[in-house]
């Protein structure tokens, strides 16, 4: 396991990339700043459909997924995912959740932040906004936190159809049941800050919103270009502002900037690494935060990943011009989101997430696909071997499974995971030379 001095986080290509990281500490350090002022604060679920809502009813976010992250960055997690497993959390529970689990039953045992917690520690929440989005410990992570705080809470349940859904025919209804459960928390906002909903400025920030989503979009189309301007390492930092600053001007300025430094390395062939040999997906789970430096490793090889498929925008969605409440505008962004890639992967192989990587191998034109699975997180991970193998039915390139976690590094071998890149690699050059490349 690493020590805390050691060097955990990969090379930043891009200048955007660098500004990140100030964006991060500020999140905590405005959480902070809320509370002592009697600003109310919230503890949330990324993807949740509520962060435009937040905005406009002045409720500093805490996103507490991040928080896991962070403390992976820092290698400062184990004490926290220590506490969770002495309160009878199983170490193969999602780690972002013990991570935030025995961080605030620390902070309960201690009654005051543990010292030393990255960024300051999570300010105390005044409401737990659970969301059904993805996986159920985002569902069930805040309903535990009653052990150790008596702080209201509210789940919103956000819904995806099954893939065989005809569209069409339920579309209305289930957008009439998004709008209802947005309502609720709604209802539940005004309740706790004791302020209601302006719905003007509501709209206007869903409308900053998309305009951020275009521009983030644009981004990675850029990175189509041989040699690619940007690569994971960058994605897995840039990604802040479009899910955590998301109804900002800083989130939106943040990719228009972002969007011009990629068009000049685009006009000006500026890569990633001095010679691009290999160009690959990063096709499922979500990344090691404890040890993101592995990409240094691919990079030292002539290895890019030209595009991920965690942490992405929201597509653009054909909303009906008479829609103009910005609850309906929300709940029609859901399901569109959830849903854009059915239709397609019916005309396909059948799966939308492995429609998408097949999509994409051709459009950023990648030499093979890293999936990587992660120990405590269910959600990403369950059926990659099924995906691996139905990529492999209709192109003929390499798929690699890297084994680790997102937070806990006890999972994590160096070694081994050298081995298996080198190995991968090496496969990956034999398919290109087989087939002419």
């Amino acid at each position: 396991m690493g020590s805390l001095e050691e060097p955990t986080s990969a090379t930043k290509s891009l200048e955007c990339a660098k500004k990140v990281r100030p964006l991060v500490k500020e999140m905590y350090a405005r959480a902070h700043e809320a509370k002592k002022q009697g600003r109310p604060v919230a503890y949330c679920m990324v993807m949740s459909q509520y962060d435009e809502i937040l905005r406009a009813m002045d409720v500093t976010p805490i996103w507490t997924e991040n928080y896991g992250g962070l403390c992976a960055t820092k290698r400062d997690a184990d004490r926290f995912l220590a506490k969770a497993d002495a309160e009878g959390y199983s170490m193969f529970l999602c780690s972002y959740a013990t991570t935030g689990i025995g961080f605030d039953a620390l902070r309960r045992e201690l009654e005051e932040i543990p010292a030393d917690a990255p960024d300051g520690g999570m300010a105390e929440p005044d409401m737990l906004l659970g969301s059904s989005a993805m996986c159920d410990p985002r569902y069930k992570w805040y309903q535990a936190l009653g052990r150790y705080k008596d702080t209201p809470i509210y789940n919103i349940d956000v819904v995806i159809p099954p893939v065989d859904a005809e569209l069409g025919e339920i579309r209305d209804y289930y957008i009439k049941y998004q709008v209802e459960e947005i309502k609720g928390l709604v209802a539940f906002l005004e309740k706790a800050t004791k302020k209601k909903m302006d719905w003007e400025r509501l709209n206007e920030i869903i409308d900053l919103s998309e305009e951020t989503n275009r521009l983030w979009r644009e981004c990675h189309q850029l990175r189509k270009a041989i040699p690619c301007p940007m690569p994971a390492e960058d994605h897995f930092r840039t990604f802040v502002p479009g899910r955590f600053w998301l109804g900002t001007q800083e989130a939106r300025d943040f990719y228009r900037e972002m969007r011009d430094e990629l068009k000049y390395r685009v006009e000006n062939k500026i890569g990633v690494v001095p010679q691009e040999k290999y160009r690959l997906l990063w096709g499922g789970g979500l990344p090691p935060w404890h040890t993101m430096k592995l990409f240094n490793y691919f990079g030292a090889l002539g290895a890019v990943f030209v595009r991920e498929t965690a942490y992405i925008p929201y597509e653009s969605v054909d909303i009906p011009p008479l829609v103009t409440h910005p609850l309906e505008r929300l709940a029609y962004r859901a399901f569109g989101h959830f849903t854009y890639r059915y239709e397609g992967s019916r005309k396909g192989c059948g799966n939308p997430h492995v429609q998408l990587i097949l999509d994409w191998l051709d459009e950023y034109k990648a030499d093979g696909v890293v999936m990587h699975q992660v120990m405590t997180c269910r959600a990403t991970t369950i059926g990659q071997t099924h995906h691996r193998q139905l990529i492999q039915k209709y192109v003929k390139l390499p798929v690699m499974f890297l084994e680790s976690d997102i937070v806990d590094v006890r999972t994590y071998s160096e070694e081994q995971t050298r081995r298996q890149i080198d190995t991968f690699l090496e496969l990956v050059d034999s398919y290109k030379t087989a087939n002419g490349c």
